[in-house]
């Protein structure tokens, strides 16, 4: 195979381990987010489902609720629930995400390797002249 196609192949490995990761999405993301100790609260009646498709949206946002901070996570159109944690299960998710997208930058590198790695030859493969 030319370096070219072998590159090609490379990238499209690593488009579609990164096409699987954004396919999970919001799922991943609570599953993380119940890891980090946010307890999921299910929006069971018509007042809570309004009060939840009023909030942003599939995004953390900070308020204060008795004088401490509390993060939610609302996913209306998902689970119809809202994840609410404090500072410390904020910290926590916040480490999760980190070493998740280290993880997943490592594996993306290890394939990218590995694609180039079978590149040894050159165009020729290794009996071209030069390589005794």
């Amino acid at each position: 195979m030319s370096k070219t196609v072998r590159m090609g192949l490379a990238v499209l490995a690593a488009s579609a381990v990164l096409a699987g990761c954004v396919s999970v999405g919001a799922p991943e993301k609570e599953g993380q987010l119940a890891a980090a100790g946010f307890i999921r609260q299910p929006a069971d009646t018509a007042l809570k489902m309004t009060k939840l498709q009023a909030l942003p949206q599939n995004v953390i946002v900070a308020a204060q609720r008795k004088g401490h901070n509390i993060y939610i996570y609302a996913d209306a159109a998902g689970c119809g629930c809202a994840f609410i944690g404090n500072d410390a299960s904020y910290q926590q998710y916040q480490q999760i995400r980190a070493a998740n997208n280290i993880a997943q930058m490592q594996e993306t590198t290890a394939i990218l390797n590995q694609e180039a790695a079978l590149d040894w030859g050159g165009a020729w493969g290794p009996y071209a002249p030069g390589w005794y």
